[in-house]
């Protein structure tokens, strides 16, 4: 996926015969321009930012889809043409297994995939301290092994009878599957800290992280979770619409539950690559009312009589975006043969509506360590 990411304030987008014309605020950097043909998508993570209608019209008859992302990386709104999603039959089938075994079935193999590939990112990056930390290489074959016994348990659960009172074999079995993974998870994150230097990494954070690690995780969390999204949808499936994840209003459920099989492959890897190597994590508190304003209304556990929280510099967020973009145009063995990681998302979810519509079978991506 060819990508156009924004995240300087006061830039101008507009459309100059077949390109994007991008005028930024800051004189040294000028003007660019880039060609529509070689666009699947442009990413809006700034603050300030302006588009021509000229250009938005352009994006949507061409399917790129114009993305805006928060300060913490997750999309707030997305433009598209309403026509690439026009599709019912995949959206009617998906919400029918939620009441059979299939709804069982999907999130079994989402909760699955997420713990393998758990265990083969520790397997990479523990094999490098077999030698220099032999007791820390125990400790974490150890928990890895504990995973795998917990993804074991995932694998063999069935699909419940339930009595007629309502209540779907997924809401009967959701308690025990999201226990298996949930223990999985605290193995994992003590994994991390073994894996990465000492005292970068104590627990894992989610809205309102304050260390590099966790926040780093969480912006490259939403920059997948963008990615997700557009190709759920794309497939014509229902973000809003999940199996593994309960359903709430205005939470994306598919969402959450399909980004599972990509976090430990795509962003973790990055992340704790970038931390190994002694990247330098700047701070920076926003330089305007309103960015101040979307900052706080991001982070809903922040203290109101604290002051302003700072966020991840903007030259940390590029850093790291490059370095996930890069990530996604690196292969992996899928289906017998190397594809690239944006592309093999994009196949994932049709693979996905393929099951739902009872067309095929459905495995989630596991990578290689």
């Amino acid at each position: 996926m060819n990508q156009l990411t924004i995240s300087d304030f006061g830039t101008s987008l507009g459309k100059r015969s077949e390109r994007v014309s991008v005028r930024y605020r800051d004189e040294e950097r000028g003007k660019e321009e880039h060609a529509l043909m070689d666009l699947d998508q442009i990413v809006i993570a700034s603050r300030g930012v302006s588009l021509s209608s000229d250009l938005i019209e352009a994006c949507t008859e061409r399917g790129i889809e114009i993305s805006f992302l928060s300060f913490n990386g997750k999309p707030y709104a997305k433009l598209n043409s309403p026509s690439l999603t026009a599709t019912v039959i995949s959206r009617r089938e998906q919400l029918a297994a939620y009441h059979d075994e299939r709804g069982v079935e999907i999130a079994k193999r989402f909760a699955a995939g997420k713990l393998r590939n758990q265990i083969n990112l520790v397997r990479y990056f523990g094999k490098y301290r077999k030698k220099s930390a032999p007791k820390r290489y125990d400790e974490l074959v150890e928990r890895a092994t504990k995973i795998e016994e917990l993804m074991g348990d995932i694998q063999i659960l069935q699909a419940p009878r339930v009595e007629e009172n309502g209540e779907s074999p997924i809401d009967a079995l959701r308690t025990t599957l999201l226990n298996l993974e949930g223990r999985a998870g605290a193995l994992y994150w003590e994994c991390v800290q073994r894996l990465l230097p000492t005292g970068r990494f104590t627990t894992r954070e989610h809205q309102g992280a304050a260390d590099d690690v966790n926040a780093l995780l969480n912006y490259g969390y939403g920059m997948l979770y963008s990615q997700v999204w557009s190709a759920l949808a794309l497939a014509g499936l229902e973000p809003f619409a999940g199996f593994l994840h309960v359903d709430r209003p205005g939470k994306p459920s598919l969402v959450l539950d399909f980004i599972e099989e990509f976090r430990q492959p795509i962003v973790d890897r990055v992340v704790f690559a970038m931390i190994n190597k002694k990247f330098k994590v700047e701070w920076e508190e926003p330089d305007d009312d309103a960015a101040k304003s979307a900052h706080q209304s991001a982070k809903p556990d922040a203290d109101p009589d604290a002051g302003t929280q700072r966020y991840l510099s903007k030259g940390t967020r590029r850093s790291l975006a490059d370095r996930i973009l890069e990530r996604l145009q690196e292969t992996e063995r899928f289906e017998r043969k190397d594809q690239k990681l944006c592309n093999i998302i994009q196949i994932q979810a049709r693979h996905l509506a393929m099951f739902l519509r009872g067309e095929r079978d459905y495995q989630p991506l596991v990578t290689s360590w």
